[in-house]
């Protein structure tokens, strides 16, 4: 019996060495996963769902025997890195609310003093509902796996190239969030103008008493309308992404 657990002991050491190994880079990138690794899932459930990709992606991998503390730090520095570029982007729909809100006069709607906004956080559920209806945990296996091809156990990044890959992810998530807010930019615009020839033709009247209904009623027919295709385009934009990290997306 003892020899037994010992020979399972010893043929289970490389299994575990190896799933360890793979769970320090799934561990960084679920940190900042969009989805999988919000604060709105229990921690519990965030952990098991880090285990089942570890499992499903160390057979894949080829992994040393053992684990010094610098591939401690590389890996789970990679982990973050792509997790990070995940985030930026997926931070582009609450951004595009927050805009839409504070274009609309709506980013205070509930007496909040963060200028976050229910049009943000409509976007952002259903953005994420989205994204995990069509796939994101086998999206995320396979971004993983290719990640060794291009980062191998043990490699340390370059400094100035992942500066400069941060840069332009977080430059195309304001982008991003720029375009998809732009039908509240216009209807904002053509709202002042319209209240400005109004208070110019009528001084007594008090115009932002008159326009505050019609531009939160506006404001609610345009998200109705442009909802599809702000989900729509920001899928596609995330879909590249999560195909292609280092340059998906970004002309």
């Amino acid at each position: 019996m003892i020899d037994a657990l010992l020979a399972l002991t010893e043929g289970a050491g490389p299994l575990v060495i190896s799933f360890l190994t793979v769970f320090l880079r799934v561990g960084g990138i679920m940190l900042l996963l969009p989805g999988l690794g919000d604060r709105l899932i229990p921690t519990r459930v965030r952990l098991v769902a880090g285990f089942s990709l570890a499992v499903a992606i160390t057979p894949t991998v080829t992994t040393p025997t053992t684990i010094p503390f610098q591939m401690i730090l590389t890996e789970g520095l990679i982990g973050l890195a792509f997790g990070a570029v995940l985030r930026f982007l997926a931070q582009a729909l609450l951004m595009a609310g927050m805009m839409a809100a504070q274009l609309t006069s709506l980013s205070q709607l509930f007496g909040t003093t963060e200028p976050s906004s229910a049009i943000g956080n409509v976007l952002n559920l259903a953005g994420l509902c989205l994204l995990m209806a069509t796939g994101l945990p086998l999206y995320v296996i396979d971004l993983l796996v290719r990640s060794y091809d291009i980062l191998p156990i043990g490699a340390i990044m370059p400094g100035s190239d992942v500066a400069s890959w941060g840069v332009g992810r977080l430059s195309h998530a304001f982008a991003l969030a720029f375009a998809l807010a732009a039908p509240f930019a216009l209807v904002a615009i053509l709202y002042n103008m319209a209240l400005g020839v109004i208070n110019r033709a009528m001084p007594q009247l008090m115009v932002a008493l008159v326009g505050a209904p019609a531009i939160t009623g506006l404001t609610g027919v345009i998200l109705m309308l442009a909802a599809p295709v702000i989900l729509s385009t920001w899928h596609t934009a995330m879909v590249a992404l999560l195909v292609d990290p280092i340059s998906g997306g970004v002309p």
